[in-house]
């Protein structure tokens, strides 16, 4: 009898060892396997957060077949005391074992609101923007510009939220002045800039910045990437250019990324500054008569006067011989690249055409031609303003 009762029992223990290793197997596949989102998801993460409440968020998102299975996945691969606060794209389909690295992974946010600080050559302005996962696309929520009023009541929302992304954009052919004066007027930084960053120094590109980063380490970060941009472009520079030192090439970009605002005419706009300077001409350039007058410090806001072209400054380059002793702004690595590898033509002056590009010219005869037509374009414009 009791050896009856011994092979069943020893029956009962393999067939239940056998169904608890299907469970085992059937779970480890449900982990494992695509999930059932049918559209991507924004899940926000809140601090303080556990994982069995995130189980149940993606569970009523539709994010994970059985919340249950989600938390000893989690807690098997040790990574359940790893929850990272804010805002994570969940994709469609991603199985459950791809969504706990997802919000373990940490870094910042990957959908959500982000709050992007655009410093422009004219104004700088801030947007708040919020990531729809369906499109893969940010939604405007909000936009203003810095330092005219308060700020919008969704702003000041979304700067109690934890899991807000910030950016600042940087625009080529801001000046070093432009630069500091906006980053002063975000209050997502903290601390003052020192001295102002030499002109030029400053790399335009986007900064992805945290609460409470520092204003000068910001600036420390774009002198760093202006510095690695220049050297790369000096670097690759064709030979026979009439610049002596990185330097000069850093004054004749921001030249260049002032002239023209249309990417496919910086190798021409270089080619006629490069050929002035081989021929011992003056630069002639508007922006740096500019430069000379505000020191970068805002806009001019109006047409220059005759005296101004015949005054002497240090960027005059109307007066001065070849380049002036800085740069006029900061420019980006297309002028940089612009400046050292300059198009092979002929061209010594150019002048607007109105459609916002240039009429290139290589003697004076077809140079004043484009002229009288722009003058033309400008009286046209004119008399069209002044019966409106």
């Amino acid at each position: 009898m009791w050896r009856h009762i011994a092979s069943n029992a020893l029956t009962f223990l393999v067939v239940l060892a056998f169904l608890l290793g299907g469970v085992i197997l059937w779970g480890q596949n449900e982990y494992t396997t695509q999930g059932p989102l049918q559209d991507r998801v924004c899940l926000r993460v809140e601090s303080g957060a556990t994982m069995r409440g995130v189980s149940r968020q993606l569970q009523e998102l539709g994010a994970v077949s059985n919340a249950s299975i989600y938390r000893i996945g989690a807690e098997y691969s040790g990574k359940n005391s790893q929850l990272k606060a804010g805002s994570w794209l969940v994709p469609e389909r991603a199985s459950m074992q791809e969504i706990v690295d997802i919000v373990t992974r940490g870094g910042a946010s990957t959908c959500g609101t982000e709050v992007v600080f655009r410093i422009g050559v004219t104004q700088s302005e801030a947007q708040v923007r919020e990531l729809d996962p369906a499109t893969d696309e940010f939604v405007m929520r909000a936009e203003f510009t810095l330092g005219e009023g308060d700020p919008p009541e969704i702003y000041r929302d979304v700067r109690s939220e934890s899991d807000t992304r910030y950016r600042i954009a940087i625009a080529e052919g801001v000046t070093s002045w432009q630069i500091v004066n906006s980053l002063n007027q975000i209050d997502v930084l903290e601390g003052e800039i020192a001295e102002q960053p030499p002109e030029g120094s400053l790399a335009p590109d986007s900064y992805e910045v945290r609460v409470g980063d520092t204003r000068e380490s910001l600036v420390e970060r774009m002198d760093a990437a202006q510095d690695v941009l220049l050297a790369a472009a000096w670097e690759n520079r064709a030979e026979g250019i009439p610049l002596n030192d990185p330097y000069e090439a850093l004054i004749l970009a921001s030249i260049i990324e002032k002239e023209t605002g249309q990417p496919e005419e910086r190798g021409q706009v270089a080619s006629v500054f490069t050929n002035r300077l081989r021929q011992g001409m003056k630069l002639q350039t508007d922006p740096t008569v500019i430069y000379g007058i505000t020191k970068g410090q805002g806009v001019l806001g109006r047409g220059l006067r005759q005296s101004e072209l015949r005054n002497r400054t240090d960027w005059n380059t109307y007066v001065i011989d070849g380049l002036p002793p800085t740069p006029i702004a900061n420019p980006g690595r297309a002028s940089l690249e612009a400046a050292v590898n300059p198009d092979a033509t002929d061209y010594i002056f150019f002048v607007a055409d109105g459609t916002g590009g240039h009429a290139f010219a290589t003697t004076l005869e077809e140079h004043n031609k484009n002229v009288a037509e722009w003058r033309k374009i400008e009286a046209e414009r004119a008399a069209e303003q002044a019966t409106e």
